[in-house]
C-alpha cells in the first residue's frame, strides 16, 4: 500500500476542468455536444467520460447489497442466478420426461407453459411434477386461464408429497392486464378479472414460496419499446396491481410478495444492466408508498428473457451473439433468473440443438466467465451508476405521466401506451431502413451465399393482426425490426430467377473498390446475386461484360470526377437493357438526371425503400 501511495504521488490528480480544456483544444472548435455526447435509444444524453465526483451526487450509492432500496440486489456474497428453460405442455407425460432430462443438463428453473387450461387437474399436475423435487428447483407455470384451479392442483400435489412448502419456489404467472394489453380483450370484464386475481393472491398466500402474479415488460419491449419505456410501463402495471389488490382488502405486504416481474433484455448492453438496477430502486419506492410492514416486501424479484425485436431469420446464428450479450446484461444487472431463448425461436419451433446452445450460453457465463462470483458487479462504475440514476429519473417521469392519466389501465384504454410504442417502433424501423441501427446479416453485411431462408413458420415470423369488434383496447402487437427486410428477401428468393447486380468498376482504383463493396452489400441485402469485378479499361468493355452476364442491374462504381465523363455514355450504351445505378451522390447528379439517369445509391439512401423499388422495377412481388 505504501508503495502504491508513493507511486500515485508522482502523478498529481487532473481535474475535470483540465480534461475539458484538453478535449476542447483537441476538438479544434468543433461542438463538444455534437461530437462526443451521444444519446441512448431513449434519448438519454451520455457524456464521453465520468469521474468520481459524478458519483458523489448520486443518492443510491450509500446502500449495500441486500439493503433498501435494493438497487444493488438482494444477494450479498455472490451474484448467482437461476438458469431457466420453458417447456410447452401438450402431453403431460412427455413434458415431464423433458423436464427431468434438462434438469440433468444444468437447468435450475423450469417453466411449464400449459397451452390448454382445461387439461389442468390434480392427476395431470402430479404426472407433470413426477420425480421433480420442488424444494430443489424453481418451478413456473403459465396458463391462459384457470389459475385458481391450477393452484389447487399444485397445492394438492405438494401436500400429498409432504413437501415443505416453506422451501418451494413456484410461480403461477397470472397477468390479466398484461394479457389485456397483448390481446386487446379479456374473457371476462376487467373488474371481474381483478377480483379473480385477488382471490388467487389470498389462496396462494398460504404457501410462502409461491408467487402468483407476474407483470411482464416483454409485451412492451417485444413491440419495439426502448429500455426506459419498458421500465416505466412495467412499473405502472405493477402499481396498478398494487392499487387493485389493496383496494380489495389485501395487505400491501401480501400483494407485493405475490409478484415476480419479467423484463425483456435488448441489445443495449449497459443500459440494460442499468435498467434492472433502476427497476429495483423505483419499485421499492412505489411499494413503500403503500406502507408495508416490512422493507422486505419492497424487493422486486426479477426474471429476464432475451428480447425478440432484434432477432432475425437471415444469418440466424448471429442471434446467438445477440442473446449472449443480452444474457450478460441480465446477469450483471442482478436478475434472479434468466431465460435465453433459442436462436431460432422467432421463426420455427426450437429443436434439441438450439435448446442445448441456449442452455449452455448461460452455463458459460456462470462456469467459465464466473459472472456469479461477485455481488453487484456494476457497483462503483462511474458510467453504470450514472446511467442507473438517469434511467431511473426518465422512467419515473413517464410513470408519473401515466399516473396523471389515471394509471396503467386508464392509459391503456385511452391508447396512450400503444401510441407511444407504435411511434418508437416506427422510428426504430426507419433507423434500420437507413442503417443507423444495424442488424448484422440483415440490413448490413448479409451472407451473399444465403440463397434460401432456413425452414420457417410464417405464423411465427411475421406479426399479423386483424382488428376485432370485441377488442376492449387497441392491442400491443409484437414485432421485429427486420420483418420488412425479410419479406423483401423472401420475395426475391421466391422469384423464378435471382436478379443479378453487376458492378461496373472503372477508373480511380480506391474509389471504385470502396463503392463496389458498398454496392455489393447494398444489393445483397435484398438477396440479389452480386458480381464484383476487378475493373474495366473502357466503359464499353464494362457494358459488354454486364450484358453478356445477363445483368438486371448495372452499378457504375467510380469517382465523382469520372462520373461526369463516363456515366452518361454507359447509360446510353445500355439503352434500357438493364437498370443503371450510380454508386454515390456526385456533384454532377443533376446533370446525369437530366440525361435520363434516375437511380443513385449512397450512405444516405433508405436501403429498404430503395430495394423495394428495385424489386418492383424487376417485377418481383
Amino acid at each position: 500500500m505504501d508503495k502504491k501511495e508513493r507511486l500515485f504521488e508522482q502523478f498529481p490528480p487532473v481535474s475535470t476542468e483540465k480534461w475539458m480544456e484538453k478535449i476542447t483544444a483537441d476538438l479544434k472548435g468543433a461542438d463538444f455536444n455534437k461530437k462526443l455526447v451521444w444519446k441512448t435509444r431513449d434519448g438519454i444524453a451520455v457524456m464521453p467520460f465520468y469521474r468520481q465526483e459524478d458519483l458523489d451526487k448520486l443518492h443510491h450509492r450509500g446502500f449495500l447489497p441486500g439493503e433498501y432500496p435494493y438497487v444493488r440486489g438482494v444477494r450479498v456474497s455472490d451474484n448467482s442466478w437461476l438458469v431457466r428453460q420453458d417447456i410447452v405442455v401438450h402431453d403431460y407425460r412427455e413434458a415431464n420426461r423433458k423436464a427431468l432430462d434438462i434438469l440433468m443438463r444444468g437447468i435450475t428453473s423450469i417453466g411449464f407453459v400449459i397451452e390448454d387450461p382445461q387439461t389442468v387437474s390434480v392427476d395431470n399436475i402430479s404426472l407433470l411434477l413426477d420425480g421433480i423435487d420442488p424444494e430443489s428447483v424453481e418451478i413456473n407455470f403459465s396458463t391462459a386461464g384457470m389459475a385458481k384451479e391450477l393452484f389447487a392442483a399444485i397445492e394438492s400435489v405438494l401436500w400429498s408429497s409432504e413437501t415443505d412448502t416453506g422451501k418451494v419456489r413456484m410461480t403461477i404467472s397470472a397477468d390479466p392486464l398484461g394479457r389485456l394489453a397483448a390481446n386487446g380483450r379479456l374473457c371476462v370484464p376487467v373488474g371481474e378479472g381483478l377480483d379473480y386475481l385477488a382471490d388467487l393472491v389470498r389462496d396462494t398466500a398460504s404457501v410462502p414460496g409461491m408467487k402468483c402474479l407476474e407483470p411482464s415488460g416483454t409485451v412492451f419491449s417485444n413491440a419495439g419499446a426502448g429500455s426506459v419505456a419498458e421500465l416505466a410501463y412495467t412499473l405502472s402495471l405493477g402499481n396498478e396491481y398494487m392499487a387493485a389488490l389493496t383496494a380489495r382488502d389485501i395487505e400491501p405486504d401480501i400483494a407485493a410478495r405475490a409478484m415476480k416481474f419479467t423484463f425483456g433484455i435488448g441489445p443495449d448492453f449497459f443500459p440494460e444492466i442499468a435498467k434492472l438496477r433502476a427497476a429495483r430502486m423505483l419499485w421499492a419506492v412505489i411499494v413503500r408508498a403503500y406502507r408495508p410492514e416490512s422493507d422486505e416486501a419492497t424487493l422486486m424479484h426479477i426474471h429476464s428473457v432475451t428480447g425478440r425485436w432484434n432477432k432475425t431469420l437471415y444469418d440466424p446464428y448471429v442471434n446467438m451473439l445477440r442473446t449472449q450479450t443480452e444474457a450478460m446484461s441480465a446477469v450483471l444487472g442482478g436478475a434472479g433468473s434468466v431465460t435465453v431463448e433459442p436462436f431460432d425461436t422467432v421463426f420455427r419451433s426450437a429443436d434439441e440443438f438450439s435448446e442445448r446452445i441456449a442452455r449452455n450460453q448461460q452455463l458459460l457465463l456462470m462456469e467459465e466467465a464466473h459472472l456469479d462470483k461477485v455481488a453487484d458487479p456494476g457497483a462503483g462504475s462511474y458510467y453504470i451508476e450514472e446511467l442507473t440514476s438517469m434511467m431511473a429519473h426518465e422512467a419515473w417521469n413517464i410513470f408519473l405521466e401515466l399516473e396523471e392519466e389515471g394509471g396503467f389501465l386508464k392509459a391503456l384504454q385511452k391508447g396512450i401506451i400503444q401510441e407511444r410504442i407504435k411511434n418508437t417502433a416506427a422510428k426504430r424501423r426507419d433507423d434500420m431502413a437507413r442503417r443507423r441501427e444495424i442488424l448484422l446479416g440483415t440490413n448490413q453485411y448479409p451472407d451473399f451465399t444465403e440463397k434460401k431462408a432456413p425452414g420457417y413458420e410464417a405464423a411465427r415470423l411475421f406479426s399479423d393482426h386483424t382488428t376485432s369488434e370485441d377488442e376492449e383496447v387497441v392491442p400491443i402487437i409484437p414485432a421485429r425490426g427486420s420483418e420488412e427486410f425479410e419479406k423483401l428477401r423472401l420475395a426475391t428468393g421466391n422469384n423464378s430467377r435471382r436478379p443479378l447486380a453487376f458492378m461496373l468498376t472503372i477508373g480511380d482504383l480506391a474509389m471504385r473498390r470502396a463503392r463496389a463493396q458498398f454496392s455489393s452489400n447494398f444489393f445483397a441485402v435484398a438477396g440479389y446475386e452480386v458480381r464484383d469485378n476487378n475493373g474495366f479499361e473502357t466503359p464499353s468493355a464494362g457494358v459488354k461484360a454486364a450484358l453478356e452476364a445477363g445483368a438486371d442491374i448495372i452499378v457504375i462504381c467510380s469517382s465523382d470526377e469520372e462520373y461526369a465523363t463516363i456515366a452518361g455514355d454507359i447509360f446510353r450504351e445500355v439503352n434500357n437493357r438493364a437498370v443503371v445505378v450510380v454508386a454515390g451522390s456526385p456533384p454532377c447528379m443533376d446533370t446525369l438526371k437530366a440525361e435520363g439517369m434516375e437511380h443513385f445509391i449512397s450512405i444516405r439512401s433508405n436501403v429498404l425503400e430503395t430495394l423495394q423499388m428495385f424489386n418492383t422495377l424487376l417485377g418481383i412481388n
